[in-house]
């Protein structure tokens, strides 16, 4: 009766990642228990993901090498992965929300966010930002509910909103990343995804276009400025390492604000459980609830099948 704060399992997003070929599920190595799925595999696994109550899904697509190149103009055609995969969800489980992230790293060759200056080889925020633009109204007309810019580019999400407006998309939802900082747990994440293949295991610097950790203030400044351009959810990534910013952004806007529990925060908690240093289902509860407890009205997690299971089983 008096606990303040619960967890659901409508709070959840699942992200979950998409391969283009027909195996079915294809391991993860640095992320214990998720998996790369076919088109086939990820309907299934989207349609019991509805039956257990969650909400959402968050789909990232693992291009091919050969479709990859400087400009990420695979990102632009109507048939590519992750509007098939789109199309495929929305068929078969018309009521789950679809989200589709929008930013030119699975497609680069250089597996930078954007396209980049020739001159600085910084990426150029203004041509990034008018090829977000185009992916936004390609994801959304292929049936995407929520698009989701995570590149951090300046002024993309006003542009994003004009754009899907211009085509008669004003039904589309954009779940901006707002406050997304250079983190140093995205790793596993970027070996889902092949993202990091063309820099080794040098992890791309991204600190001239994603925030600086030390920086809660201008995360701030930065989210309010995608509410202020028309964003309908706000989102800070990570999750975890930036509850106090998750707080301050509570207390400054009515907006409803996702979190996302990224890669590496899942990767250490499940390395710290194989070896039976935690366990695994508390520690996982409570570092979700702890993050709804700072303010988050959503939460990314790719613990979400796991712990719907764990939350209905109560």
């Amino acid at each position: 009766m008096v606990q303040e704060t619960h967890l659901r399992v409508s709070d959840l997003i699942a992200p979950l990642f998409v391969h283009p070929g027909t195996e079915p599920q294809i391991p993860v190595a640095s992320l214990l228990g998720v998996v790369r799925w076919s088109v086939e595999g990820l309907v299934s696994e989207c349609a019991a993901l509805k039956a257990l109550g969650v909400p959402a899904v968050a789909l990232f697509p693992v291009t091919p090498p050969e479709r990859k190149n400087p400009e990420g103009s695979e990102a632009l055609n109507p048939d590519n992965l992750v509007c098939r995969a789109v199309r495929a969800v929305k068929q078969a489980v018309p009521d789950l929300v679809v989200i589709t992230d929008v930013a030119l790293d699975p497609y680069t060759e250089h597996g930078h966010d954007g396209v980049l200056d020739p001159k600085t080889g910084d990426v150029d925020n203004d041509a990034t930002v008018a090829l977000l633009s185009e992916m936004s109204v390609v994801q959304a007309r292929a049936g995407s509910d929520w698009v989701a810019p995570s590149d951090m580019m300046d002024g993309r999400v006003a542009a994003i909103r004009g754009a899907l407006d211009a085509a008669g998309l004003i039904r589309t939802v954009i779940l901006a990343y707002s406050a997304k900082f250079a983190s140093a747990f995205y790793g596993p994440f970027r070996d889902a995804v092949g993202s990091q293949s063309a820099a080794g295991r040098v992890y791309l610097d991204k600190r001239t276009y994603q925030l600086n950790p030390a920086n809660a203030r201008e995360a701030l400044k930065d989210a309010l400025m995608d509410e202020a351009e028309g964003a309908d959810v706000l989102m800070v990534k990570p999750a975890g390492p930036y509850l106090d910013v998750i707080r301050d952004l509570r207390a400054a806007t009515r907006l409803p604000i996702a979190a996302y529990q990224v890669s590496g925060e899942y990767a250490a908690l499940h390395a710290a459980a194989e070896r039976g240093w935690l366990d695994l289902e508390a520690a996982r509860h409570e570092a979700l609830l702890g993050i709804k407890r700072a303010g988050a009205d959503l939460i990314l997690t790719y613990s979400a099948r796991a712990m719907a299971e764990a939350l209905r089983a109560r």
